[in-house]
């Protein structure tokens, strides 16, 4: 790349010039001209060695200038000490050649060699799935995605938790309306929404009913969890199977397909296993088993309970060395809401002391929550909003701005449109923060949305059908224009985003892009222009760019809208 280049004159003038090497930022200036990078090297050398910045900067430049490098335009000494870099045409055009040569643009081997387990989205059976699945799916699968196109190999993980007191819940209400059971023929939003209605009177009953009906439940739990009941056994493997099935169909409209599926009911005999051979790191304490991390700083938990079942904690320890037996990672990312962030540092202290080398390779990645506008959206249950009412919202409102920008799309492309609103969305922003879900800015065609991405997409491949365009024969201008100075540094911000698991850096990247591409497409006609082939070559390249970084968010770009 030719940051790496740049990177490279720097470090060569620095010796030329008998300075000291220190670590320097190379940044892209918001304003073209001031250059397309921009270093703080002489600033910081002024600063840590009692220079003045303005001398340094001058001795790196006659250094650099010294050298005949093809890339360079023009290099030049600005404001307080900075030092700005001017790419030149030549570099643009010819790196435009490349772009059109090579699909996908900006594959790179910086990951290549790691063996990398991405656990994403982890929706529980008996229950809905809620925005928060749909939030921990986006960033995983972005990230999964970003981290495979930079030389990984990627296993996609989604960890169940299919025993608990909230299958218990579930299993009780089934039996309080077994006359509603559906049957095999009904469709699988009846099975569901049957599933949610057992729960909430599940949930309802074990919070205000009487004692009774509160042992009931408990003692459910632990046949469940034992499998010691026939009847329990028929009505728990009935309500997975709908609730998997349902999942299966969200993964799929949502573009993800998992390599591994853990369940709690599987991890949980090992968790407790690993917890009772480890008694100087668990200690008992009022009948249960706990970890203290009192010492370092944390906080106390309980890893087997009073009535001797492991605990989420237990089975989450259990479940980093399964991982490790199905697939022996190089690194484990574990994406999950913030909530839980301070349960996972403990989870991390305690793996610690049992698998010291599982814990070196997990790394927690906890994103901020998804929060709607009170009054907004639907919720079939009151109280969680799922993912299917969301799309359902977007995909009504987006018909209105359809009809009111006189386009037909089909079902599908609705749909599809409708997930990459959402998508877009919640990727655009840095995941650690919550996001205010702003519904006329996801389903806007104007502005920082993935319609308008999707939309200039669509409209660059109408123009590239309409010209029939199929050429890599052109003639370069005089001179390049804003596009050229963008579409090179794809491959760069695709590597920053992998390696700092940041997608937003790559949804910053993408609007700049189409929002360079409309003002292009805007100016000067395009089909019928003396240098149409040109133009075409560079609609080309954009829309190329474009599907490409829309597909490292897992977000689809239909050709026609």
């Amino acid at each position: 790349m030719i940051r790496d280049q740049i990177t490279k004159a720097l470090n060569q003038a620095l010796l030329s010039a008998k300075l000291p090497s220190e670590a320097f930022t190379l940044e892209h200036p918001a304003d073209l001209s001031l250059g397309d990078y921009a270093t703080n090297i002489a600033l910081i050398l002024a600063k840590k060695h009692n220079h003045q910045a303005l001398e340094v900067a001058s001795k790196i430049v006659r250094e650099i200038l010294h050298q005949d490098y093809s890339w360079l335009a023009k290099v030049e000494v600005a404001g307080p000490g900075f030092i700005n870099f001017y790419l030149s045409d030549q570099y643009l055009f010819s790196e435009l050649a490349i772009i059109k040569k090579t699909d996908p643009y900006g594959l790179n081997q910086s990951k290549h060699g790691q063996k990398i387990i991405i656990e994403y989205t982890d929706p529980n059976p008996f229950k809905l799935f809620h925005i928060g699945h749909l939030m921990s799916n986006t960033i995983g699968e972005s990230i999964a995605r970003l981290l495979e196109f930079s030389g990984a190999e990627i296993k996609r993980a989604c960890y169940q938790g299919d025993v608990g007191l909230h299958v218990a819940k579930t299993i009780w209400g089934i039996k309080q309306n077994l006359s509603q059971l559906p049957t095999d023929n009904e469709s699988l939003v009846n099975k569901v929404a049957f599933l949610g209605l057992a729960y909430s009177a599940g949930s309802k009953a074990f919070e205000l009913a009487t004692t009774e009906i509160k042992a009931e439940i408990l003692a459910l739990n632990k046949k469940i969890y034992n499998r010691s009941d026939q009847e329990i056994n028929t009505l728990y493997d009935l309500g997975k199977k709908w609730s998997l099935e349902y999942f299966e169909s969200i993964y799929q409209r949502l573009g993800t397909k998992f390599d591994f599926y853990f369940f709690e009911s599987k991890t949980g005999d090992f968790g407790r296993q690993v917890v009772e051979n480890h008694p100087t790191v668990f200690v008992k304490s009022e009948g249960a088993v706990v970890y203290q991390g009192e010492a370092e700083g944390l906080h106390t938990r309980v890893f087997i309970n009073q009535e001797g079942l492991p605990t989420y904690e237990a089975k989450e320890l259990g479940l980093a060395k399964i991982k490790y037996d199905h697939y022996p990672y190089d690194l484990s990312l574990v994406v999950t809401g913030n909530e839980i962030s301070e349960y996972f540092r403990v989870l991390l202290s305690a793996l610690k002391k049992v698998f010291p080398d599982l814990a070196l390779k997990t790394k927690h990645l906890a994103h901020g929550m998804l929060r709607l506008p009170s009054g907004k959206m639907s919720s079939r249950t009151g109280e969680v909003i799922s993912a299917e009412d969301l799309v359902v919202e977007i995909k009504n409102k987006l018909s209105e701005k359809i009809g009111e920008k006189k386009i037909t799309v089909s079902d599908l492309v609705l749909d599809q449109i409708a997930v990459g609103a959402i998508k877009y969305s919640i990727l655009k922003q840095d995941s650690q923060k919550d996001l205010i879900f702003d519904l006329e800015k996801t389903v806007s065609f104007d502005g920082n949305s993935g319609p308008y991405l999707q939309y200039t997409y669509a409209r660059a491949i109408s123009l590239l059908a309409k010209a029939n365009f199929s050429s890599t024969e052109y003639l370069v201008p005089d001179q390049a224009s804003p596009l050229e100075h963008l579409l090179y540094r794809f491959p760069e911000v695709v590597e920053y985003s992998a390696e700092n698991y940041a997608p937003h850096h790559l949804c910053t990247y993408l609007y700049e892009l189409a929002s360079t591409f409309n003002n292009f497409y805007n100016q000067d006609k395009i089909i019928g222009a003396p240098d149409e082939a040109y133009r075409l070559a560079l609609t080309s390249a954009s829309a190329q760019i474009l599907k490409t970084g829309l597909g490292l968010l897992g977000i689809i770009s239909p050709e026609k809208m």
